[in-house]
């Protein structure tokens, strides 16, 4: 089951609200949600549910016996524990998403010849495999005390809005919540705005900018002229900027829904003026995971500074897929964080901010296309054609007629990638008067989003998010 559909949005959702309203306790209200949450997963992955209890299962059991240890200062009998999870969680991963990708990379070796094993990537094994990870890991180093009861820590993992494509939620952020929540009425209208504006971006932006990626990727890029490849790439970055980020809008606005205050995931990551601000705008969950967790491990004994970053950048790559594309992906964005501080942030603000723009977007562009491309040989060719080394054409009618049918959708992906909603809010925060007329046009406004992206929606055969495949 996936957020932008109608099952989802007029029968999933309506019920799982109107059963938790009606439900007595906080107990009860997390029951609920566990119960709904678990039948969200099973919608798509009968099979894999299992998988999915079977982790919590461990996981809290390891959990107990880290927060155990702890307490009577065993502090290798913890490590112990955090070791066996840490093997468990990380092979788990290994198997389903990374033992097909092994096993062929293995095969390129002379007289190997090892079986491909064919495993279905479970829905959001990612995502919530990290989510325990960050649990375990704070567990360890004393942030947080162990959760004592299986069914919060079940909620905590499985809960639906987050399950199967992020943002990766810390335990600290919402321990308390998971013990002691409201739904306040402002929570209630902040989360369906959120909600329907998610929506909004996945089913009326990404999903007709993708029409046009795969009008001009899909095929042989060979034929693609300069300005079309430039054309494409472009709207492929914010094709994935929509996907994504409306999937973290509706998961955020789902959780005020039920009293949860979900980190942001997503902060305008084109504005950015440089690489590393880019990366502290965008996916930021996954960001600072990484960051928190990966970037000051000892290598060889020792905490290195620039062999830890490109540790994390080599991680993040391989963690968006079992393909080497993603991996010089993460790298390649890795080496420009690296020339920024080796630069420096002081003389980076020195430089133009007008070359600063321009130099971050080509890097970001060239580097979804990197992320596009799994093939060596289209993504060999999508570089030559960004230079015109193709030996076609700068531009050409295919190019120009798709832009000018394209120019509201264009123009309006553009718009929305600024802070129009956070300025409106701030607006009517400043101006008291002003609230009445923003709140009824935001109440306008949100209807007829919910109502162009049902309409979208009824012809719409197959809905996923792509990050759903990571």
């Amino acid at each position: 089951m996936v957020f932008s559909s109608l099952i989802f949005l007029y029968l999933f959702l309506p019920v799982c609200l109107l059963c938790y309203g009606l439900s007595p306790s906080l107990r009860v209200k997390n029951a609920v949600l566990i119960l709904f949450s678990l039948v969200f997963y099973a919608w798509g992955e009968p099979f894999y549910i299992f998988l999915l209890l079977g982790s919590v299962m461990v996981n809290y059991r390891l959990g107990l016996g880290i927060g155990k240890a702890r307490d009577i200062e065993k502090h290798k009998l913890a490590t112990v524990f955090f070791t066996v999870s840490l093997i468990f969680n990380i092979g788990l991963l290994g198997v389903f998403k990374y033992s097909g990708f092994i096993v062929e990379n293995l095969n390129l070796i002379p007289h190997v010849s090892l079986p491909v094993p064919k495993l279905t990537l479970p829905i959001g094994i990612s995502f919530y495999t990290f989510q325990i990870l960050s649990y375990i890991i704070d567990l360890y180093w004393g942030n947080v005390e162990r959760q004592r009861n299986p069914f919060r820590f079940l909620l905590y993992i499985s809960m639906f809005p987050q399950l199967v494509a992020g943002p990766i939620v810390r335990y600290s952020a919402i321990e308390q919540e998971i013990r002691e929540r409201h739904v306040t009425l402002n929570d209630f209208s902040n989360g369906i705005t959120r909600l329907i504006l998610g929506l909004a971006k996945k089913v009326i932006l990404a999903n007709h900018l993708s029409t046009i990626v795969e009008a001009f990727f899909g095929g042989d890029v060979a034929n693609l002229t300069v300005l079309g490849t430039w054309y494409a790439v472009i709207v492929y970055a914010m094709q994935i900027y929509f996907d994504f980020s409306g999937y973290s809008d509706m998961a955020i606005g789902m959780g005020y829904l039920f009293g949860f205050h979900f980190d942001e995931n997503f902060k305008h990551p084109f504005l950015c003026r440089d690489i590393s601000e880019f990366w502290q705008r965008w996916h930021i969950s996954l960001g600072t995971f990484f960051r928190d967790y990966l970037l000051y491990v000892p290598i060889f004994g020792k905490r290195r500074k620039y062999g830890g970053l490109f540790l994390v950048w080599f991680c993040t790559g391989l963690w968006h897929g079992a393909s080497w594309n993603f991996v010089i992906w993460g790298l390649y964005f890795g080496l420009f964080i690296f020339i920024e501080q080796l630069i420096g942030k002081k003389r980076i603000k020195k430089i133009p901010l007008v070359i600063r723009h321009i130099y971050s977007k080509l890097i970001i562009f060239i580097g979804f296309g990197i992320f596009y491309f799994e093939d060596f040989g289209r993504l060999l060719q999508f570089f030559k054609n960004l230079v015109g080394l193709n030996g076609n054409k700068l531009s050409d009618s295919f190019t120009l007629l798709s832009m000018q049918n394209n120019c509201w959708l264009l123009l309006a992906a553009v718009i929305c990638c600024f802070p129009v909603y956070d300025g409106i809010q701030k607006i009517k925060l400043r101006h008291s008067g002003a609230g009445v007329a923003i709140g009824s046009a935001q109440i306008v406004l949100n209807v007829v989003l919910l109502l162009v992206s049902s309409i979208l929606l009824v012809d719409a055969t197959n809905n996923p998010f792509l990050y759903f495949r990571f």
